[in-house]
């Protein structure tokens, strides 16, 4: 395999050197591979393959409404669980430490151009493996140990990484939080005078809980007033931001980090997405984008999980896709149907209402805590996530209230009158919950998992089930 001069790694994707055609491919097909390798698993370890087979059919026979969850498609899977997995190759495309990368840089390549696709960008880095991994490059690349950052606090609706006391973010760093209003609801005031008053070195916005539209051309204005980076972190609606249905951070943060496993249905695993501000100066040596691939490896990351960026290439070839933007519809549209019930049905909901994917409920004054009605849910078939609320004073394995989201429900083919049928079965295991002072009737449960096995039944997830 012979390779041309690599370009510069601060060039633009479409520019660095790609590998030159090697010979046909020749050997064991992928899709036989796959078979036999099942079945030697099988044969050689009965009760993992037991297991495995446990958690498929557990996930075809639950509502998935974690708002952190989606579910990859079976072709990303495949990528996942492939020979590159054997393959150790330090560096980037065109500039490895290892031989035998030729085939990795193409796939490699192909991610990144396929990444800069979906969502506009100018530079993408693929290799981190996951979303708290890319912050945590962007972090260590920006600041200094006791520098200070600025992010939106955990309890409404922000991430670990974004600054939380529990996190490296939080210890490593002086961290300072910026909080909702009464309602909810982002205070750009607030943000622009903490901004102002800190002069953070860094701005985080994004958020893992919070259910409405982000302003992202108001907090870059913030971020230049301060003087400071901006960083987008956008794991829980990325999907959204690809298909049109929430504005893009890409040109206004200087960078933009997001997960590839929520909302874009891939595979465990991060991006690192650059925009205008590419080609700009870096804090060190070189372009913003050089030093961003330098924070990653070999600053944060050693050799890369090239199965897994496969995986990656592969979702976010669907991402870029027609159909993409009808999942994305989709889903939005039974967050929507899913808020609208759940207000009817009398349930409190965070700022309420959603923009989003997510719904967030509040529980309290309900004599319920998230806990409790996580547990009575999921013995029903229903799969949520207890969460703290804005001004929440119960402990974090407590919470006073619920997350769902609509991710896997949107995957499955639900459209907004079976979003709706989700909300009526949440609402009516928490009426009955309450009613039953905590205690969740039996046959309120035997009721509900037979609505849920119906509904699984009427929408499978796509491609699992032969």
């Amino acid at each position: 395999m012979t390779f041309t001069l690599p370009a510069p790694l601060d060039a633009p994707a479409g520019e660095r050197a790609r590998p030159a055609a090697g010979p046909a491919p020749h050997g064991t097909d992928l899709a036989d591979f796959a078979g036999r390798a099942a079945a030697r698993l099988r044969r050689t370890d009965p009760a993992l393959y037991d297991l495995l087979n446990r958690e498929s059919a557990r996930q075809n026979d639950t509502l998935m409404m974690v708002a952190a969850s989606s579910v990859a498609d079976p072709s990303v899977l495949a990528c996942g669980g492939s020979a590159l997995g054997n393959l150790t190759a330090e560096g980037y495309p065109g500039g490895r430490y290892h031989a035998g990368c030729g085939v990795a840089d193409e796939i490699e390549q192909l991610a990144i151009e396929r990444a800069c696709a979906a969502f506009g960008a100018g530079d993408a880095i693929v290799q981190p493996h996951s979303g708290s991994s890319a912050n945590l490059a962007v972090l260590t690349a920006l600041l200094s140990p006791g520098d200070t950052l600025l992010g939106l606090d955990l309890d409404c609706g922000g991430h670990l990484t974004h600054g939380s006391p529990a996190s490296v973010s939080g210890r490593y760093y002086r961290a300072v939080g910026y909080r909702v209003t009464p309602e909810g609801l982002l205070d750009y005031d607030q943000i622009r005078e903490l901004a102002l008053t800190h002069r953070p070195k860094l701005i985080v916005c994004g958020a893992s809980a919070y259910p409405r539209s982000i302003d992202f051309a108001r907090f870059r204005e913030i971020a230049d007033e301060a003087n400071a980076y901006l960083l987008a972190d956008i794991s829980h609606i990325a999907g959204l931001v690809a298909a049109g249905l929430h504005p893009s951070p890409i040109d206004h943060a200087h960078i933009t980090t997001t997960s590839t496993y929520k909302q874009l249905y891939g595979p465990r695993g991060g991006l690192i997405l650059l925009g205008r501000d590419a080609r700009k100066a870096g804090p060190e040596r070189g372009t913003l984008a050089a030093t961003m691939r330098r924070a990653v490896f070999p600053f944060t990351q050693g050799t890369p999980d090239l199965a897994s960026v496969a995986a990656k290439a592969r979702a976010l070839d669907f991402v870029a896709g027609p159909d993409f933007a009808e999942l994305a519809k989709r889903l939005a549209d039974g967050a929507q149907a899913i808020a609208e019930r759940l207000l009817e049905r009398g349930m409190r909901l965070v700022t309420g209402g959603t923009d989003t994917h997510m719904v967030l409920i509040d529980l309290r004054g309900t004599g319920l805590t998230g806990d409790v009605a996580e547990e009575a849910l999921e013995s029903c078939g229903i799969v949520v996530n207890r969460n703290r609320v804005p001004g929440d004073t119960t402990p974090v394995r407590t919470t006073g209230g619920l997350r769902l989201g609509s991710n896997t429900l949107a995957a499955r083919g639900m459209d907004r009158g079976a979003a709706t049928a989700c909300a009526d079965l949440v609402a009516d295991v928490l009426d009955a919950l309450r009613a039953g002072s905590g205690v969740l009737p039996p046959a309120v449960r035997a009721a509900a998992r037979a609505r849920v096995t119906e509904l699984c039944a009427r929408y499978p997830l796509p491609g699992y089930l032969s």
